[in-house]
This record gives C-alpha cells, sequence and structure tokens, in this order.
C-alpha cells in the first residue's frame, strides 16, 4: 500500500460544517499567548508510554518463543525462560535452523552459528530480536536484519576482562615459552636452554583497537612495565592519555612495536589488515597476540613472516576457520602457542555474558530500547536516558502530523527542525529522527515499522527527510527546547493545520518529563500527548469549553488537559482537548454541530 493511498484509511475523523468548508487559515500570524485549562488525571501515570521498539508478546497474553543456538550460562537462561519459551538447540545446521526460525521471535547465538540472509528470510518477518552472546557480529548479516527490521543486540561488557586477561596470560606465555616447555617436559624432556624467554619489562606493546578490551590490555600491560602505545582511529586521545598510553600512526605503531596485541572487529576495513605489506614493516623480532578475530590476520602471510624471522612468536586464541584443519602449519609451528577462542572462557565471564545478553533479549522483546544495540541508531546509556521523553515526543509529533493529511496527498517530504541552546555536537539527533520516522509510517502502512528499518522503509517508500537546527541563546541544561515537524507539497484534513508556508506543521516540547503539543499550524496551543487529541478551530466566545466539555461528559468521555490559542479576544481560536478514550461518530459529530466549531480533526496517538 502506498503512503498517498493509506493515507486516506489512517484512523482518523475529520469533519467541517458546512458553512465553513472552504476556509482557511494558512496564512495566520503566529499567536502572541496560549490559554491553558487542565483537567484532574484521575490517578492515571503522567507518563505512561513505553519507549517502544518492538513488542513481540501476542495480544492474547502468550509468550514469545526464543530460540538459544549455542550454550549459554543457567543464569541467562533462568531469565528467559521466566519471560518466554526457550528452546535450547545446539550444532544446528543452516537448514535445521531456517526451518525452526519462522517459529522464533529471538535468536540468541554465540560465534559458532551464522546468522545470514537466509535466516531472516525464513523466518517470515516473526524473528525481531537476534542476541550476540559477546563482543563481535561479524557472524551476523547487519544489513539483512535491519532490511527485514530485526534488532541485533550484542553483550559488549562482561566478557571485557576476560578477554584482556586472555591476552596478557597468552603474552606472558608466548614471551616465556610456556606451552612448548610443557609440552617438552611431558615428553620426558628438560631443554632448558632452548627455551630462553624475553622479558616484558621495558618492551613496547602496540595495542591496534583500544576500546573496551584493548584498553583493559593497556592497563595490565603498564602494570607489568611495558612501554604502551595503541593505533585506533576513533579512540579519544584523552582516553588513552589518562592511563598512560600515546596514540600513534598505524605504520608508527607497526615500526616501534615489540609486541603487538590485536583488539578490533573484523570488517571490511580490518580483513587480513596484518599481510605480507604490514609485516615488512615491522620491527624484525615482533611478536604478535590476537585474541580479536581470526581473520585480521593472513595467516599464509603470517606463516611467511614466522619463517623469515620477521615475526619472532605469536600466541592466536582465533583462527579465520574455527576450528582450524589439524595440519594447518600456523597451528603447528613451534614458535606459535595456541588456545581454542577462549577469550571469554572464564567461569565469571560466561555467566555474565549470559545474563547481560538475556536481559538484553528479553527488554527488546519487551518493548524497551536497548543501549547494546547494534544496527539501530546509537547513543550512549546517559544520552539515552536524557532523551527517553523526547523520544516518546518525536514519534507522537509524526503520528500527529501524518493524520493531518487529506488522503489524496502522498507524505515525500519531510523537514523536522530542533531548537536548542547546544551546540551541534552535543546534540545527537539520530534516534529522534528515526522515531519521526517510525511515527509518520506506521499509522499509514501495512509495513512494520521499528527503529532498526525505520530509515530503510522511508528511503523503500521515497520520503525524503531533512533536518535543520535552531541555536538558542541561554543555558543548554535541557538538550532541546522544542522539536517541530513540517509535512511539505500536502493538502490538510485540518485546514489551521497549515504553516503561513502551507505546509503541515506541529510542534512539541518536554515539560516536567511530559511530552506536549505546543503547535499547530501558526496557532500555539498547550496539551498533553497522551491517550488522543480533538482539535478544533472556533469562533472565540463565552462558554465554548463548558459545550464542548458537556458533550464529551455525557458520553462518558474522559478529558485529561484542555488548551485554547487564540489570535485575539473573539477572533478564532483553536482548542486542543486530550481525551482518554475514543468518542464515538455521534459525539464527535454533536461537537460538529456546534455553531461557533468551523472544522474539527480526531487524531490517534
Amino acid at each position: 500500500m502506498s503512503i498517498a493511498a493509506a493515507a486516506a484509511a489512517a484512523s482518523s475523523i475529520s469533519v467541517a460544517t458546512n458553512s465553513f468548508k472552504n476556509v482557511t487559515l494558512s496564512s495566520r500570524s503566529p499567536l502572541p499567548s496560549a490559554i491553558s485549562v487542565a483537567f484532574p488525571n484521575r490517578g492515571r501515570n503522567t507518563l505512561r508510554r513505553r519507549f517502544v521498539l518492538i513488542s513481540c508478546t501476542a495480544g492474547d497474553g502468550s509468550k514469545p518463543t526464543i530460540l538459544v543456538a549455542e550454550k549459554l550460562g543457567d543464569a541467562g537462561l533462568k531469565l528467559l525462560e521466566a519471560f518466554a519459551n526457550v528452546d535450547c538447540s545446539y550444532n544446528l545446521t543452516p537448514e535445521e535452523l531456517n526451518t525452526k526460525i519462522s517459529l522464533c521471535d529471538a535468536l540468541i547465538v554465540r560465534s559458532g552459528t551464522k546468522v545470514d540472509r537466509a535466516v531472516f528470510e525464513s523466518s517470515r518477518g516473526r524473528l525481531k530480536v537476534v542476541g550476540r552472546a559477546g563482543v563481535g557480529i561479524d557472524n551476523v548479516d547487519l544489513s539483512a536484519a535491519t532490511e527485514f527490521g530485526c534488532l541485533v543486540v550484542n553483550a559488549p561488557t562482561a566478557n571485557t576482562i576476560a578477554a584482556a586477561e586472555h591476552g596478557i596470560a597468552l603474552m606472558a606465555a608466548m614471551a616465556r615459552n610456556v606451552a612448548q616447555s610443557d609440552a617438552s617436559v611431558k615428553a620426558g624432556e628438560w631443554k632448558r636452554n632452548k627455551y630462553v624467554g624475553v622479558s616484558l619489562v621495558g618492551k613496547t606493546l602496540a595495542v591496534l583497537g583500544f576500546g573496551k578490551v584493548g584498553t583493559e590490555v593497556a592497563r595490565r600491560a603498564k602494570g607489568l612495565g611495558m612501554r604502551v602505545i595503541a593505533h585506533d582511529p576513533y579512540a579519544p586521545a584523552d582516553r588513552a592519555h589518562a592511563i598512560g598510553v600515546d596514540l600513534v600512526s598505524f605504520d608508527e605503531a607497526l615500526a616501534t612495536a615489540d609486541f603487538i596485541s590485536l583488539h578490533m572487529p573484523l570488517t571490511p576495513t580490518t580483513s587480513k589488515i596484518l599481510n605480507d605489506e604490514t609485516f615488512a614493516k615491522m620491527k624484525k623480532g615482533v611478536r604478535i597476540v590476537n585474541v580479536a578475530r581470526g581473520g585480521v590476520i593472513d595467516e599464509d602471510a603470517l606463516v611467511r613472516a614466522l619463517d623469515a624471522g620477521i615475526v619472532a612468536q605469536a600466541a592466536l586464541d582465533v583462527f579465520t576457520k574455527e576450528p582450524p584443519a589439524k595440519d594447518s602449519k600456523l597451528v603447528q609451528h613451534e614458535r606459535v602457542t595456541v588456545t581454542p577462542h577462549l577469550g571469554a572462557s572464564t567461569m565469571e565471564a560466561q555467566e555474565g555474558v549470559a545474563i547481560e545478553i538475556a536481559e538484553a533479549v528479553v527488554g527488546a522483546l519487551n518493548g524497551e530500547l536497548a543501549a547494546t544495540a547494534v544496527n539501530a541508531p546509537m547513543v550512549s546509556a546517559e544520552v539515552l536516558t536524557e532523551l527517553k521523553p523526547y523520544v516518546v515526543l518525536a514519534e507522537k509529533l509524526g503520528r500527529l502530523a501524518v493524520q493531518l493529511v487529506a488522503g489524496g496527498s502522498g507524505v515525500k517530504n519531510v523537514k523536522i527542525t530542533y531548537a536548542s541552546a547546544r551546540a551541534t555536537d552535543d546534540l545527537d539527533t539520530r534516534l529522534l529522527r528515526a522515531m519521526i520516522t517510525k511515527g509518520i509510517i506506521e499509522p499509514i502502512s501495512d509495513v512494520y515499522v521499528n527503529l532498526v528499518n525505520a530509515d530503510f522503509t522511508a528511503k523503500q517508500r521515497g520520503l525524503r527527510l531533512s533536518e535543520e537546527r535552531f541555536l538558542l541563546d541561554g543555558s543548554p541544561e535541557s538538550p532541546l527546547e522544542t522539536i517541530t515537524v513540517q509535512l511539505g507539497n500536502v493538502e490538510s484534513k485540518f485546514a489551521s493545520s497549515l504553516s503561513e508556508s502551507g505546509e503541515v506543521k506541529v510542534e512539541g516540547r518536554v515539560k516536567d518529563g511530559v511530552p506536549h503539543l505546543t503547535k499547530v499550524g501558526s496557532f500555539e496551543v498547550d496539551v498533553t500527548l497522551e491517550g488522543s487529541i480533538i482539535l478544533c478551530r472556533q469562533v472565540d466566545q463565552p462558554g465554548m469549553i463548558g459545550t464542548v466539555g458537556s458533550i464529551l461528559g455525557e458520553s462518558n468521555v474522559n478529558v485529561n488537559f484542555m488548551s485554547v490559542g487564540r489570535i485575539a479576544p473573539r477572533k478564532q481560536a483553536i482548542m486542543a482537548i486530550g481525551v482518554d478514550d475514543q468518542p464515538s461518530k455521534d459525539t464527535l459529530k454533536k461537537i460538529g454541530e456546534i455553531p461557533a466549531v468551523e472544522e474539527f480533526v480526531f487524531l490517534k496517538l
């Protein structure tokens, strides 16, 4: 269904009285003030709406189904079982996974299961969350997940210390030939002279990838008396300097280091980043540790560098293909120490990862924003907390705006304006843009829209969004003063919603943590964005609030807030009425029959 066609079926009702059918207010001056009348909310929560990302509990109350495809700690499984039906099926073939996935709302994997496009296609739209129990997500097709509206979350913190400790353990074991000498003694040998090692103190360690694990490795290496440098194009220099680490270029790191420790994700940019060319730039006798991803090293090139003496030793926990071939020259090399992907394999880390990913998956299925989402607009937990009420405001403004569009109009151009006292670099609007997109598309589309695929869905439908920021004077304590949404080149079913330049325009702000509608077209109003809203254009005269309130009261429709914005006394005004329930058509008809009411519209939130 196209946006233009679907708009006609949107769930809103608009009425214009016969005597004012052709009246428009597209060139009204802004009102100098708004008059507000508050009504008791009868015990309702001030801010009830959840910050919905996805919601997978069926309408009949049945539990969602979560497929756990690789072993997960008991603590995590208990959390999952308290919320959902849990299917623990390990070592599935791709065919078996594709068959099962159509019956599942969420999937949890570690690094051994490939979640490719075929998995998302086989799910037929039911799969809403993929949880990666660990940090790396190179085994999940993120573009396919986004296209199919599936959120991907990981567990980036629980195994950080375990991975860092394993990196340090491998570095020390490699430097002192622990694995080789252990095997020699167990074979009945006693070759002390053969396994003379090197000291760590005073050596230069280059940490390639200065994220969470890389930072913890650096801290521990400093404690061992090593000089630590790091390369990461995204790492802030102040964070590195705070722990005594110098950020350097990639080439400088290679040329300077006695030890190199890899802590980067596997991406097209980092794939085989250590190769014949980069090995040639290294100091002869360098030692390499990899507890990140096997694919970041060209394994054949590493064997050549070992044989040539460029690399003295290597300690590897990860491989391009896992498990590696039994006859792998790299694994069998005498100067290579290997472990079977044990970076996160401590009892504490396993339980921590299980709990972290279980909480993320359950939270996402329960409709909560996930701070560990990897294919949704990413903001820090602190910013996410601060933006929560603005997230609600953004989606509701989108929903209001699109319901004001007349059925024959196609929504193509959306302009979003943020008014804030904060500098551009200090205001991340990606999450807000996604929620406005969701609010505009979802009420008039048969496509399921969430934060993950909002931009993708908008692009598919030819929806062009532009953002503008208006810098205000004053204190930047609050992230935003107002958000304005304008839909261009459309007809409106409520003429008063048109701005001076002819766009459907709504504006809102957050007051005391609660989203408010503050402007419709050129008229200022003030109404909380809860329940639903009735907008009336009327002649400003005594008794209007009481007349409309009485009609709603007689129909047992509770009014939670009312605001009137006017041009001048006894002229035209906009009445915005917040209602908890949807009025019947007869009730709305009675409002439309009031002589002073020129037009009105009912909008569902």
